[in-house]
């Protein structure tokens, strides 16, 4: 926990420390997001719009950019 921040890597990504992913904090209500590869570049967003987006790669609705 370097920048005070608890960092949390998807359990799809594996053991290697060495592996891309992308990391998921909750900080304040919201929620950070950032490549493990490139840790310095952090995307914040809310839940409502997380769940959203999330949802809609679930449902196909971004297939099209594929």
């Amino acid at each position: 926990m370097v920048d005070g921040i608890n960092w949390q890597k998807s359990s799809f990504s594996g053991a290697d420390d060495n592996q891309s992913c992308v990391e998921l904090a909750p900080v304040g209500g919201a929620i950070k997001m950032r490549e493990s590869d490139d840790p310095d570049v952090v995307v914040t967003t809310s839940v409502a719009k997380l769940r959203a987006f999330i949802l809609g790669v679930k449902n196909g609705e971004f297939d099209h950019l594929i």
